[in-house]
């Protein structure tokens, strides 16, 4: 494996869903992910990237539901770059006008992402974000090309020309990495949506996944004829988080409840 990456333990299968902890919140997220991945009757290595922010005490749990820690460092951008992108920065360039990011939100940190390119030791990677649910199986995603993701569908069809990077396929390689890295931190370079926008522009000829394999929660209120319990397969907590108080919590108080069931130790969701 790649230098700037502490797995425990060695590879089981080669195929891995990973997802990505910088703190104590996104721990909380990627416990109910996991679950709902061993849930979902998945053979494939469940992978945690988490960075320095994140105490043992809270990877702990996520060992115990089984998944594979590796310890990574942020990616070894410039002072520049990293004064452009740090969270008041970017907020204040490229404000959030259509929910509210949490205040645990690192837009940085998301850049470490990235390092998934650099688990050599699996042949076919699917991301997940850490504030994802997998209700139905989607290990068939391994066997789709890179780079595929859904696109960033939330309030209207205008939606549909972008993707989200919190679910996407990938074949990791070092040479891949590498050329992201040079055109990451390239002079001038500001990525609105950090990784998200990155990734559509280092793979413009990105794959569409279904919308149901990534429904944004904001699809519940906003776009109601999108939604289908029936067909949904990750489901996606963008913007405010099911583990947070918020001014949206009762409007998606169904999809909260069920991220509750998911977070717990009970029988898992009818």
């Amino acid at each position: 494996m790649s230098e700037g990456l502490k797995p425990e333990g060695p590879a089981q299968s080669r195929r891995a869903f990973v997802t990505l902890v910088t703190n104590a919140d996104f721990a909380l997220g990627a416990k109910a992910l996991i679950r709902s991945l061993k849930l979902s009757g998945t053979e494939a290595d469940i992978v945690v990237l988490h960075t320095g922010g994140v105490e043992e005490a809270d990877l702990a749990p996520l060992r115990a539901r089984g998944s594979r820690l590796v310890a990574t460092d942020l990616l070894p951008t410039s002072d520049g770059f990293n004064a452009a992108h740090a969270r008041e920065a970017l907020h204040g360039a490229a404000p959030f006008t259509k929910g509210e990011k949490p205040g645990f939100h690192t837009p940085l940190d998301n850049f470490a992402k990235l390092r998934l390119w650099q688990l050599d030791d699996y042949d076919h990677v699917v991301f997940l974000d850490a504030d994802t649910l997998v209700l139905r199986p989607i290990d068939k995603l391994f066997d789709y090309p890179e780079f595929c993701a859904a696109p960033n569908v939330y309030e209207g069809l205008g939606d549909f020309h972008r993707l989200n990077s919190g679910v996407f396929t990938a074949q990791p390689a070092p040479a891949t990495f590498d050329a992201m890295l040079a055109r990451l931190d390239a002079p001038g370079a500001f990525w609105r949506r950090t990784d998200q926008t990155f990734l559509q522009d280092f793979f413009p000829d990105w794959h569409g996944l279904p919308v149901t394999c990534n429904t944004l929660q904001y699809v519940w209120f906003n776009l109601p004829e999108l939604w289908s319990w029936e067909q949904i397969r990750v489901l996606h907590f963008q913007y405010e988080k099911p583990w947070q108080d918020h001014a949206k919590a009762a409007r998606l108080r169904p999809l909260i409840d069920l991220w509750r069931v998911y977070a717990g130790e009970g029988p898992g969701p009818a």
